[in-house]
């Protein structure tokens, strides 16, 4: 079973390769990015198009990131919380046996 993860996860490696390739023969024109302050060389659109997506990823997985870190650290304090009422209920428990 762990093969066949691994092929199908190739097989999509490939495919996205070879659109990504078509995309960038397809889309040769050359463009410059205006970007108010300074102006980025002239490129060809599929290359600005296919970093300004990466860019977005790695942007979206970043603050991703920080989200799910502040959400682990809610559900530790929580955790934390819990154990201490836990313990306190259990200790009125003994006393009143």
């Amino acid at each position: 079973m762990r093969w066949l993860k691994m092929l199908l996860v190739l097989l999509l490696c490939l495919v996205i390769l070879f659109i990504g390739i078509t995309f960038a023969t397809v889309n040769e024109a050359k463009v410059s990015i205006d970007l108010i302050f300074m102006q980025l060389p002239e490129r060809s659109i599929s290359l600005w198009l296919i970093a300004f997506f990466v860019a977005g990823g790695i942007c979206g997985t970043f603050l991703t990131t920080f989200a799910v870190l502040s959400l682990k650290a809610k559900l530790s304090l929580a955790n934390r919380k819990v154990a201490a009422i836990k313990r306190q209920l259990e200790a009125f428990r003994s006393k009143s046996a």
